[in-house]
C-alpha cells in the first residue's frame, strides 16, 4: 500500500498521516493543533521552487516580479479596448453611473471594474406578439387572457396583434425601464384595450381596423414616453407599427357572427346595386330634363320672335294703310286671293267665245296631274 503503518505494532495504522487509534489519529501537521513555523516555511520554499520552474530561466528576483506586475497591469489596461458594431451604440458607465455614449467603431474605456460598456442594438426591429404565440412546433397558439377584449357596445372580441419597436435612446432604454420586452407588451395590451373600449364591435370587425392600429400606436408611444423620472427621456423606445393579425368574435359565438356578417354583406351588395342604378337613372333624368328645358327655351324664343315679327309687320302695314288706304286695301285683297287660290282647283274660261254657246275651258288640274308624253310614243 502507498500508505504504510509508520507507528509499528500490530493494531493497524491511524490513517495516512500516522498515529494510533487510541490517540484519535494525527493531522497532517503533526501532533499539535496546527502547522508549525517550520512547516509553513517549507511550504513557501516549495511554492517558490515550483514558480521558478514554471517561469523562464533568469526570471527570479525582485526585477522579475516587477516585470510580471507591469505585464499584468498592461494586460488589465488592454481589456478596456472594445468595438461598437454599426448597428449598436456604446453606453459607458463608471462605477454604474452613465458617463458617455460611443458611436460605432473601435473604442476604449477604463478597464473593469472602473468602467463598463453596454452595447444595445439601435437598428434591430423587435417583435412582440400579443394574443397569440408563434413559438413551438404546433404553430400559432391562442392566448385568450391577452386577446379577448370588451368593446364599447359591451361585446367581447378576440384580437391578435403584433408590435414592432426599436431603441431610439439607448440611455433612457437602459436606465428608465427594466425588462423592455415585458414593459412594451404590457403597455401595448393596455393601449389596445383602451382603443377597443372606445370602438363598437361592427366597425372593429370591418372598416375601422386601420384606425384602431393608428390609435393604438399613438397611445402606446405616449405611454412609453411618459415612463421614467420627471424630466427624463421616457422609455427610449419608438413604436414603428401595430399590426392587427386577427379580429374576430369569440369562438363560442363565431357561427352567429358569421350569419350577421353574411347578412351585412348582402345588405352592402343590395346597397351597391341601388347606388349603381341611381347613378345610371339620375344622370339620364337630369339630361332629359335639361333637354326639355332647352327645347322649351327654344320654343319660347321662337314664339316671342314670331310675335314680335307679326307685331312689327302689322305696324308697318298700318303705317302703309294710313298713307294709301285704297292701294293697301287692294293689295290685301290680292294677297288674300293668292293665299286662298294657291291650293284650289282652277278653271280658265275664255270670255272671247262666250257668245257662241260653247264653254271653252282649260282643265289645268288634270293637265298638271297627267304624266308628260315623250315624243314618238304611242
Amino acid at each position: 500500500m502507498p500508505w504504510s503503518n509508520q507507528g509499528g505494532g500490530g493494531g493497524g495504522g491511524g490513517g495516512p498521516w500516522g498515529g494510533s487509534p487510541q490517540g484519535g489519529g494525527q493531522n497532517p501537521w503533526g501532533r499539535g493543533g496546527g502547522p508549525s513555523q517550520a512547516d509553513i516555511e517549507e511550504m513557501i520554499r516549495r511554492g517558490q521552487d515550483r514558480f521558478r520552474q514554471v517561469m523562464p530561466k533568469g526570471f527570479g528576483g525582485g526585477r522579475g516580479i516587477l516585470i510580471a506586475i507591469v505585464v499584468i497591469i498592461i494586460g488589465w489596461l488592454l481589456t478596456g479596448i472594445y468595438r461598437v458594431q454599426p448597428d449598436e451604440l456604446g453606453v459607458v458607465q463608471r462605477f454604474g453611473a452613465y458617463v458617455r455614449t460611443e458611436q460605432p467603431g473601435l473604442r476604449y474605456h477604463l478597464p473593469a471594474p472602473i468602467e463598463t460598456v453596454t452595447k444595445p442594438s439601435v437598428t434591430t426591429q423587435n417583435r412582440i406578439e400579443i394574443g397569440f404565440s408563434s413559438e413551438g412546433r404546433a404553430g400559432n397558439r391562442d392566448v385568450p387572457d391577452e386577446s379577448q377584449m370588451l368593446t364599447k357596445d359591451e361585446n367581447i372580441i378576440d384580437i391578435d396583434f403584433i408590435v414592432l419597436w426599436r431603441i431610439s435612446d439607448p440611455v433612457a432604454y437602459l436606465f428608465n425601464i427594466k425588462n423592455a420586452d415585458g414593459t412594451v407588451k404590457v403597455a401595448a395590451e393596455s393601449a389596445m384595450r383602451e382603443v377597443i373600449g372606445n370602438t363598437e364591435i361592427q366597425p372593429a370587425l370591418n372598416e375601422a381596423r386601420g384606425q384602431i392600429e393608428q390609435s393604438a400606436r399613438q397611445l402606446l408611444q405616449a405611454t412609453l414616453d411618459s415612463y421614467g423620472t420627471p424630466g427624463s427621456r421616457g422609455a427610449g423606445v419608438v413604436i414603428d407599427q401595430v399590426q392587427l393579425q386577427k379580429v374576430a368574435p369569440p369562438q363560442q359565438v363565431i357561427a352567429s357572427f358569421d350569419d350577421v356578417q353574411s347578412a351585412r354583406q348582402n345588405q352592402d351588395q343590395l346597397r351597391n346595386d341601388a347606388e349603381t342604378y341611381r347613378n345610371d337613372v339620375v344622370p339620364r333624368a337630369r339630361g332629359q330634363a335639361e333637354q326639355v328645358a332647352q327645347q322649351a327655351e327654344g320654343y319660347r324664343e321662337q314664339v316671342v320672335a314670331r310675335a314680335r315679327g307679326d307685331a312689327a309687320r302689322f305696324t308697318s302695314v298700318l303705317a302703309s294703310y294710313r298713307l294709301a288706304p285704297a292701294i293697301t286695301a287692294e293689295r290685301f285683297y290680292l294677297e288674300t286671293l293668292e293665299t286662298v287660290l294657291k291650293s284650289s282647283n282652277k278653271i280658265m274660261i275664255d270670255d272671247a267665245v262666250g257668245g257662241q254657246g260653247v264653254l271653252p275651258y282649260l282643265p289645268l288640274n288634270e293637265l298638271m296631274g297627267r304624266p308628260t308624253t315623250q315624243p314618238g310614243a304611242k
